[in-house]
């Protein structure tokens, strides 16, 4: 058995929460390979230390003095190694950082989170220590080098039989370090999985798994013990967000389960993540939501017969870089649907540039409108799951402005105004969760 062992930020934030990774890693021989994020806030008006190491990089940038910043970030990093009386000698390569700023990339200067924290850990945990850009390698066009990472991955397991891995970053072909996006400690710890072949990848945060609603809307929402991949990426996509979505693919495509866990409740369940279909106690997995979209409603007689027409309204939007959420369509009537942001600057120009360029018979907008899917691989063998979703609305008289499902039936999405945002969510999870 062979578990990759993933630690956000929260999970390593001071040297209490150190000592909490040791006590997991420790109670479990199969978890031998640990990934680390940056340290993350201690408390809510704590600052995380990526971003920090941006706020450093724009002091740089701009020629501010950045020493009382350095400060802060050294500081965090000498707490943690003296309250665990660690011989770690981190804080000459601090320091020569802060000599060398100026020769560094942004890249590297971010990264440094999670060297440093990996370097502490490594020695805490007694295990060795090695460093991404030894080993992740990306090509010219940022993706993975899966063949070079693979095999530099298994020389370093042939080495080591255990090892501390610093997440969110690798090498580019010139030899430079290249960062993931935020979040990218969870891609990381997925590579490590496929590359390896893990039995399991475990990502530890300060949550117990995916939760079947948003608790600030839903009072106690029912925990989601298994979800597959496709759900989760649809849920995540809708802004349910506990794992970077990217960090599903690399283990997706072998079927490692992702199993999420709570560094400060480890004895809770958690979430299992994998694409084999699980009988669920309920007809859904669970329900997500996203505010301020904009739809444009365009008609125009005849418009079915027209070849070509919707294509050229979506080429219109492309030349503003506007990608689109959905299209609902009639016969000769079709809306579309974006985020708010995507359009901010140039809704009506994009307008006038309809009417010039199709010459629609009625062309409307409905703004602040709002987006919630609910989602389940179960609800296609339920029969009745939209009746009883529309029912559900209908009694709380709340207005469907939007309709959308995914061809694979796992996934309805409504439109609603903004202002119905969290009556909807309530009145789906009441339907579906309370009342079966």
């Amino acid at each position: 058995m062979l578990k990759i062992t993933k630690f956000g930020g929260s999970s390593v934030a001071n040297s209490a929460q150190f000592k909490k990774v040791k006590d997991i890693v420790l109670s479990d021989p199969s978890r031998r390979y640990v990934v680390v994020s940056a340290p993350g806030r201690r408390n809510s008006s704590d600052s995380k230390i990526t971003d920090l190491l941006y706020l450093l990089d724009a002091h740089r940038q701009y020629h501010v003095d950045a020493s009382n910043v350095f400060k802060l970030i050294k500081q965090r990093f000498m707490d943690i190694k003296n309250e665990l009386g660690l011989k770690q000698p981190i804080e000459k390569e601090l320091d020569a950082m802060y000599t060398n700023l100026n020769q560094m990339t942004q890249d590297e200067i971010v990264s440094r989170g999670e060297y440093f924290c990996a370097k502490l850990m490594a020695e805490y945990l007694g295990y060795a220590f090695v460093d991404a850009k030894d080993v992740i390698r990306f090509h010219l066009d940022k993706t993975i080098n899966w063949e070079v990472t693979t095999q530099k991955l298994n020389a370093k397991c042939a080495q080591y039989e255990h090892f501390v891995f610093p997440g969110f970053y690798g090498t580019n072909s010139s030899g430079q370090i290249q960062v993931f996006s935020r979040g990218g400690g969870d891609i990381t710890g997925s590579i490590l999985a496929k590359c390896l072949e893990a039995d399991e990848y475990e990502n530890w945060t300060d949550v117990s798994g995916f939760l079947m609603a948003d608790p600030r809307i839903v009072e106690n929402p029912e925990q989601i013990k298994y979800i597959t991949y496709t759900e989760l990426r649809e849920l995540s996509y809708m802004g349910a967000s506990v794992l970077h979505e990217e960090a599903i693919f690399p283990v997706k495509e072998k079927n490692i389960p992702i199993h999420i866990l709570n560094t400060n409740r480890p004895q809770d369940f958690g979430t299992y993540i994998q694409e084999t279909k699980t009988k669920n106690h309920f007809p859904i997995t669970g329900i997500a939501g996203k505010k301020d979209f904009v739809s444009i409603y365009i008609y125009k007689k005849h418009m079915s017969n027209e070849v070509g027409f919707i294509r050229r309204a979506l080429s219109i939007l492309e030349s503003y870089n506007v990608s689109i959420e959905h299209i609902p369509s009639g016969i000769d009537s079709f809306s579309i649907v974006v985020e708010k942001k995507e359009v901010e600057n140039s809704l009506y120009e994009i307008l006038a540039r309809f009417k010039a360029e199709l010459k629609p018979d009625d062309l409307s907008i409905q703004e602040d409108l709002a987006l919630i899917s609910t989602v389940g691989q179960n609800m296609s063998d339920k029969p009745g799951t939209s009746g009883r979703l529309f029912s559900a609305l209908g009694k709380e008289n709340i207005n469907i402005r939007m309709i959308a499902q995914s061809s694979s039936e796992i996934n309805i999405t409504v439109g609603v105004k903004k202002k119905d945002f969290e009556r909807t969510i309530k009145a789906i999870y009441s339907a579906f969760v309370n009342e079966e």
